[in-house]
C-alpha cells in the first residue's frame, strides 16, 4: 500500500506557508472529478472507485499507525466516514484482482517487469507527478530490493528518503497535513493523458524514465549503426533453433546482443542503458517485452507471437509499442513452428483452436499450455522476412 503526503516544509515539521498548502491542496483536488470533486471540496476528504482502482484524497491532517497501517482521518465533518466505517485499499493498483491467499497489507512482489511497471511505477507516476516531489512516500509493502531497483524512479518522484513502516525508526503514529491514498490505474501500460492531471500521457512517462535512468539516447536516429537485442529464454517458451536465427540477424546486417532472461533484474539501471543503445528489441511473448519502454522513440520491437497468445500480446504490448512511438512488428508463427504440434498432435484444438482451452479451462489452463509448455523453432525464411523489414524501418528514421 502506498500513501503520499502533503508538502515538503510540513514533513520536516515546520508550518506550512499559505502558498505551500494551497499548491498541495489545488493537485490535490485534480485527482477527483465530478461528485467526488465536490465532496472533497464541501469536507476535505473523498474516494474515486474507478473501474480498476480506488485511491482516497485527504486535504485535512490525517494520522498513519505505522505498526498497523491504518490511516485516521477526521470523522467529525458531514462527509467523511464515520468512526465504524472503514475503507480497505489493497496493495496494488487492479482492485478488482483479489488474491485470496494475501492479505491486503501483505502483498510480496516476484520482481515480474510488467507487473512492477504496469501496477506499481506507472500507477505511481500518474498519481503523483503533479506534486513536482514536494511530497513524502510511506510503501507498506517495502522492500529494499524494489527500492534499490527503481531509486533513480522514486527520487524523482519525491524528495525524501521513502518510509518504511516496519523500520524501527519510523515507528509509531505519523501525521500528515493531507495524504492520498491507494493508486490511480488506467490500463496495461496505459496513461490516459485525458484523466492525469497535467494531461501526462505515455511520451512524457517515457521522457521521465530517461531522466531518472539517465539515458542517452531519445530517438532511434541518434545510434550510429542498428543493434538488434535479443531475448533469449532458457526454460519456457524457448527458441528451439537459436543458434541458426543469431547467425542470420548478423547476416541481414545487425549488430546483435543476447540477453538471457535471468541477467534482466540483475541491475535494472544498467540494462535500461543497453536497451535504450539498440534499435530494435526481439523476444518471445512475455513480461521481458515491457522493456520496450525504454527503447527510443523510432524504435522496432519484434514480438515473436506464439500459439494461443494473440490478444495478450497485442494488449499488453503490440498496443504499448505503438503508443511509445515504437514500431511494432509482430512475428505470428505457424502450427509447424509450435513445439505443441508435437506434444498434442494436429488435429488437437490446441493448435486447431487455441481459443477453445481458455473457453473450457480458463486461463489457467491456457498458461499451462500456451505459456509454460510451449517452445518455437522459427522457420527462418520467413524470420529473415521481419528481420530484413525491422532494418529498413531504423535505417529510413536514420536518415532523417
Amino acid at each position: 500500500m502506498q500513501y503520499f503526503s502533503g508538502s515538503q516544509t510540513t514533513y520536516n515539521g515546520t508550518n506550512k506557508t499559505l502558498e505551500e498548502q494551497e499548491f498541495m491542496n489545488f493537485h490535490l483536488a485534480r485527482l477527483v472529478r465530478g461528485e467526488d470533486r465536490r465532496k472533497l471540496d464541501a469536507t476535505g476528504f473523498a474516494c474515486n472507485n474507478a473501474v480498476h482502482s480506488i485511491h482516497c484524497v485527504s486535504t485535512k491532517p490525517v494520522r498513519i499507525d505505522m505498526s498497523t497501517m491504518t490511516v485516521y482521518i477526521p470523522s467529525s465533518d458531514e462527509g467523511y466516514p464515520s468512526s465504524d466505517e472503514e475503507i480497505e485499499i489493497r496493495p496494488y493498483a487492479r482492485q478488482e484482482d483479489s488474491l485470496k491467499s494475501i492479505s491486503p497489507v501483505k502483498m510480496i512482489r516476484t520482481g515480474n517487469v510488467f507487473h512492477e511497471m504496469n501496477e506499481i511505477i506507472i500507477p505511481l507516476y500518474i498519481t503523483t507527478k503533479q506534486f513536482q516531489s514536494r511530497i513524502a512516500l510511506v510503501l507498506e509493502d517495502y522492500k529494499p530490493s524494489f527500492i534499490a531497483k527503481y531509486g533513480s524512479v522514486l527520487s524523482h518522484l519525491s524528495s525524501h528518503e521513502i518510509i518504511n513502516p516496519a523500520a524501527n525508526e519510523t515507528g509509531g503514529v505519523h501525521c500528515f497535513p493531507a495524504a492520498v491514498v491507494g493508486l490511480k490505474y488506467h490500463d496495461n501500460l496505459a496513461l490516459n493523458s485525458s484523466d492525469i492531471p497535467g494531461g501526462y500521457g505515455m511520451p512524457e512517462f517515457r521522457h521521465f524514465l530517461r531522466q531518472a535512468f539517465s539515458l542517452k539516447f531519445a530517438y532511434v536516429s541518434e545510434i550510429a549503426k542498428p543493434r538488434l537485442l535479443f531475448l533469449s529464454r532458457t526454460n519456457t517458451r524457448r527458441f528451439l533453433n537459436e543458434d541458426e536465427m543469431i547467425p542470420l540477424m548478423k547476416e541481414v546486417g545487425f549488430e546483435v546482443i543476447v540477453v538471457k532472461r535471468s541477467k534482466l533484474a540483475s541491475n535494472l539501471k544498467k540494462f535500461t542503458e543497453l536497451i535504450n543503445s539498440c534499435s530494435v528489441l526481439l523476444g518471445a511473448h512475455g513480461a521481458g517485452l515491457t522493456n520496450e519502454i525504454f527503447l527510443p522513440t523510432g524504435a522496432v520491437m519484434i514480438q515473436v507471437e506464439l500459439l494461443g497468445t494473440e490478444w495478450a500480446s497485442n494488449t499488453y504490448y503490440g498496443d504499448t509499442a505503438r503508443a511509445m512511438g515504437v514500431h511494432y512488428l509482430r512475428y505470428k508463427i505457424e502450427a509447424e513452428e509450435s513445439s505443441l504440434l508435437k506434444l498434442y498432435g494436429r488435429n488437437s484444438s490446441v493448435v486447431t483452436d487455441p481459443g477453445s482451452v481458455y473457453r473450457d479451462g480458463g486461463y489457467r489452463a491456457a498458461r499451462t499450455v500456451f505459456l509454460d509448455q510451449q517452445n518455437v523453432r522459427v522457420n527462418l525464411a520467413r524470420f529473415r522476412g521481419i528481420l530484413v523489414e525491422a532494418l529498413s524501418i531504423v535505417t529510413d528514421w536514420a536518415g532523417r
